[in-house]
């Protein structure tokens, strides 16, 4: 099976999954620069998570450039991964509009955490699917950003409860961890 019709899916519910969020920001009643305070948070919310449906677009694309072939086990891990991408407009909604108090704050930090253990769970089915010897194999040795987002989200998920501003802040430590793409691939294509 080819990987074309899998990546322009993606590519479709990603672009829905932001419309989605940008829909959520209602226009102010008035005119005035001050009718857009109340809408802080959840613009706030909106650029965060739009950062990160972006890192997962751009660490998506990278991906795909390295794999060869797609199978079912590979279709069903990127429908896993497009669920939880898709529940983060809605995570995202309730943390802006609740000012990003702490159960908001925590479940968005476990959308995030869900979003990144079901992109490890893709790029494990497709490593199994390339091989031990393959350019993804040897682009992904190394696992150390993926085991410190999952701390770092774990981390914000507990302290959402009592400091929700320090949760907000060590998940966006977790972006840019990610928003450069995935360098490891690029590397091994390159060459």
């Amino acid at each position: 099976m080819t990987k074309g019709r899998l990546e322009a899916f993606s590519d479709g519910v990603l672009a829905i999954i932001i419309t989605i969020m940008v829909l959520e920001l209602k226009i102010p009643e008035g005119e005035n620069f001050r009718d857009l305070k109340p809408l802080i948070f959840k613009f706030l919310s909106y650029f965060f998570s739009f950062i990160y449906v972006g890192i997962y677009w751009n660490n998506h694309h990278h991906l795909f450039q390295a794999v060869e072939h797609v199978d079912g086990k590979v279709l069903w891990a990127n429908l896993h991964l497009l669920f939880w991408l898709s529940v983060l407009p809605f995570a995202t909604s309730w943390m802006g509009e609740h000012q990003f108090t702490e159960n908001p704050v925590a479940l968005y930090g476990f959308v995030l955490l869900m979003c990144a253990l079901a992109f490890n769970i893709l790029q494990k089915f497709c490593l199994n699917l390339e091989g031990e010897e393959s350019v993804l194999a040897k682009a992904l040795k190394s696992t150390v950003k993926e085991k410190w987002s999952a701390v770092i989200y774990i981390s914000g998920i507990v302290l959402s409860f009592f400091y929700p501003a320090i949760a907000v802040i060590l998940y966006y430590i977790a972006a840019v961890l990610w928003v450069i793409p995935d360098l490891r691939i690029e590397k091994k294509l390159v060459k």
